[in-house]
């Protein structure tokens, strides 16, 4: 891969009608990078949670805002009778201590394994300017319980809703020191428009995105 690289960027310096690497131009690059510099980008509202969840409703997510976190369950129950699918479903560890049972609804605390209708995760974060939610892989975070369930339930809290992409990342890089082996980012519900220009729900994921905000 490196000799095929360097190849690539010989002929650009040959097209260029340049002899060598230059050594200071790659330390400013390296350092322009290290920096990671945001550009222009326009103005968002004060009110970050308002323009988060104007656009999750742009994008068909759901959303439901419960005062506390011991409302989950309640809250999970309410959505899946509304969608009159079984109160079952599979989700993190950080919600194992929640009284699910009182609720009844049958949370299997592990990864989905392919044949759970609903996944229940947490979001590390949420973009207000796209609204996006953030979530990092990792062993207590399986990406694969908010990807292949038909529903995705996902509980975030307004305090982590940044303003834009580039803070979601540095909040990444500042709280983690470097980033995780994935990023997702999910904007709604999984889509396609391949056929005929037709958008279709549940594509490559998820139909439906139900967002749980707490305070």
């Amino acid at each position: 891969m490196s000799s095929a690289r360097d190849n690539i960027l010989a002929r650009v310096r040959a097209a260029l009608g340049r002899q060598a690497a230059d050594p200071a131009a790659r330390s400013a690059a390296q350092v322009h990078m290290a920096a990671h510099p945001i550009g222009p980008r326009p103005a968002l509202p004060e009110d970050l949670r308002a323009r988060f969840l104007e656009n999750a409703l742009k994008l068909e997510s759901s959303t439901d805002e419960l005062a506390t976190r011991k409302d989950i369950p309640v809250a999970v129950a309410r959505y899946l009778d509304r969608l009159g699918v079984d109160r079952r479903a599979a989700g993190w560890p950080e919600f194992a201590d929640l009284d699910w049972a009182a609720a009844g609804v049958d949370l299997a605390i592990r990864p989905t394994q392919g044949l759970d209708p609903v996944g229940v995760t947490g979001v590390y974060c949420a973009i207000a300017e796209t609204g996006t939610l953030v979530v990092l892989a990792g062993s207590e975070a399986p990406s694969a319980t908010l990807l292949l369930p038909d529903t995705h339930i996902a509980v975030l809290s307004a305090g982590r809703i940044v303003g834009s992409m580039e803070e979601a990342f540095a909040l990444i890089r500042r709280e983690r020191g470097q980033m995780p082996r994935a990023v997702n980012m999910i904007s709604g519900p999984s889509r396609t428009g391949d056929i005929e220009q037709t958008i279709v729900l549940g594509a490559h994921g998820p139909f439906r995105v139900h967002l749980l905000i707490l305070p």
